[in-house]
């Protein structure tokens, strides 16, 4: 049942605030669509410029900061990397704490964690706070005072099951997700009740249809059914079982068709020779019904991975006029380079086009259903690691394992019709070699050197994609990664972050610099915007870390680090510092 709104008023009473029953969830990507668009019209391209820090907030923690806060009434809630500790603010008295959750969580779990100990932020729903923890604890806590409304686990650190995400509260259904893929792990999505923690269904990514909530005659992929056993046919003897596939990036939800959608990860291990086949249903989309978990349909990116091209970015739901016909569709920037539109309803596949020009481990995406391949990468044989064998070194592949875009969200526009994308520009070196499996143990068998392309100086870019035509609109090229989430607003500005620490705001249709300010440390949070006591502000965490910032968020030396990212971004360290904080900003008067 509802949280009751009553107990909430009552428990605030004592701080003097006031707050308001809160009806829809509150959600990192802003809406269920995941598109990451703010109808707040009072901070505009015509006034950014006039922004100024209203207050500011330590959390206390020096790792990357991903995801960003969330506002429900006068009540602020800040998450940090592990140990994941939770801050309720007051917006009322500038950031005074009101409580406060630290949960006691083994530090062991962080030397199972890739690329940092990040975690991507609260949901709100129903009266309830909901937080994943790095050791997968899921955990309801009671917006007024941080106490445990109920908790479960829903995973094993010990098998190197681990969590980074957020999650999705929907239908009084909490969707969560694993880490896990570099550590052998076979992941899955779980769906429990939100009022009782109780779990309803749970689907793998890879192994038998019953495990996978596969219906051989009805789940579709290329409009196609699948048939039985349409991800065993694709690996060899029992490597499934350790196959990775997991799910540590965005949900997405249409209420209309009643489904969930989500990426899947690389499968395990990085060395392709290990696991021959298609290795599905790792690096897929799978549409799944909200109900039950059954897949109404999947798509897979990159079939038999060799890249480390996990597809786990989010999917954003638009309607989009794609060759003369309105549809509703979904968006999807994967690691891989692409930039796919699909009917969400049925998972055709509509565009798929590169949206940076260095990718150039594929040619393109066979596009035409009428030719063999239809739906699969094109590739170029010249940058598959598998064509040269274990231990041999395939140079110049692009992007490299951190993707053309990582789990970064993008922003979508109604107002313009445009995606605006965080995007990485590199390209990688990349060794396989044998790897035995040991349980809890990395599971990786590969190392990569990362590094611009050939002739390039900066490795990141801030784009502007039209994703009906499948095409770049403008650009603006970053001499680091663009690791932070992006926000586009009804008042016509964009922003996101950088590396190096600067907040940025541009202009939503040609990209023009209109604000930037600097904050303490490197940007790889989400930007968020809020109103409170009729004024509109922009929120931002800023905390050096992630795959991108992992040298100076652990304090990595050897180039080699990191999966490469120590070397890679070794100038990073010329420009900012580790540090954990919150900036507010608002309009000077």
């Amino acid at each position: 049942m509802p949280y009751p709104l009553p107990r909430l008023l009552a428990a605030l009473a004592f701080t003097g605030l006031a707050t308001v029953a809160q009806a829809e969830p509150v959600l990192q990507t802003m809406d269920a669509a995941n598109t990451r668009f703010s109808p707040l019209t009072q901070i505009d391209a015509g006034n950014v410029s006039r922004l100024k820090v209203a207050w500011t907030f330590s959390t206390g923690v020096l790792r990357g900061h991903e995801g960003a806060p969330i506002v429900v009434g006068s009540v602020m809630y800040v998450h940090t990397p592990f140990p994941n500790t939770v801050y309720a603010l007051d917006l009322a008295h500038e950031g005074k704490i009101l409580w406060r959750y630290s949960p006691r969580q083994d530090p062991g779990v962080i030397a199972v964690m890739c690329c940092d100990t990040v975690h991507r932020g609260l949901a709100y729903a129903d009266g309830r706070l909901f937080l994943q923890q790095a050791d997968t604890t899921l955990v309801a806590l009671d917006p007024a005072d941080g106490k445990v409304l109920w908790s479960v686990r829903n995973g094993d650190p010990g098998r190197g099951e681990t969590n980074t995400a957020t999650v999705l509260p929907v239908k009084g259904k909490v969707i969560v997700g694993l880490s896990g893929g570099e550590y052998g792990a076979r992941c899955h999505v779980t769906a429990y009740d939100q009022a009782t923690g109780k779990r309803i269904w749970r689907a793998y990514a890879v192994g038998p249809d019953d495990d996978i909530l596969f219906d051989p005659e009805t789940t579709t992929a290329l409009g196609k059914p699948v048939g039985r056993d349409s991800s065993l046919k694709t690996w060899e003897g029992d490597q499934w079982t350790i196959g990775g596939g997991c799910a540590w990036g965005w949900y997405a939800y249409d209420p209309d068709l009643n489904l969930v959608y989500y990426g899947t990860s690389n499968p395990s291990t990085w060395n392709p020779a290990q696991r021959p086949g298609d290795n599905a249903w790792a690096e897929a989309i799978i549409a799944r019904d909200a109900d039950t978990g059954i897949a109404r349909w999947v798509y897979q990116m990159t079939p038999h991975d060799q890249w480390d091209f996990d597809g786990v970015n989010e999917m954003i739901l638009t309607e989009q006029e794609i060759a003369g016909t309105r549809r509703k569709v979904l968006t999807h920037f994967d690691r891989n380079g692409f930039g796919y539109t699909l009917d969400r309803a049925t998972g055709a596949l509509l565009v798929a086009e590169k949206f940076d020009p260095s990718v150039n481990w594929a040619r393109r995406i066979e596009q035409d259903p009428a030719r063999p391949g239809y739906g699969r990468p094109v590739l170029d044989t010249r940058f598959a690691p598998e064509e040269r064998g274990e231990e041999e070194t395939t140079t110049g592949i692009c992007p490299g394992a951190l993707g053309t875009k990582n789990q970064q969200p993008a922003a979508y526009s109604p107002t313009t019709g445009l995606f605006y994308v965080p995007t990485n520009h590199m390209c990688m070196d990349y060794e396989p070699f044998r790897v035995r499996y040991v349980p809890g143990q990395p599971y990786v068998g590969a190392t990569l050197t990362l590094h611009p392309p050939a002739g390039d100086t900066h490795t990141g870019a801030f784009i502007a994609w039209d994703g009906a035509r499948g095409r770049i609109v403008w650009s603006k090229p970053e001499p680091f990664s663009v690791w932070s989430g992006a926000l586009a607003t009804a008042g016509g500005v964009v922003f996101y972050g950088t590396l190096e620490g600067t907040l940025k705001a541009v202009d939503a249709r040609d990209g023009r610099d209109l604000y930037r300010f600097k904050t303490p440390s490197g940007i790889v949070g989400n930007v968020t915007t809020y109103t409170f006591a009729g004024r509109q502000y922009v929120a931002v965490l800023s905390g050096v870390g992630g795959w991108a910032g992992i040298g100076l968020a652990a304090g990595l030396t050897d180039p080699a680090d990191g999966s490469g990212a120590v070397g890679g971004y070794a100038a990073l360290s010329q420009y900012t510092a580790t540090g954990g904080q919150l900036t507010v900003f608002t309009l000077r008067d």
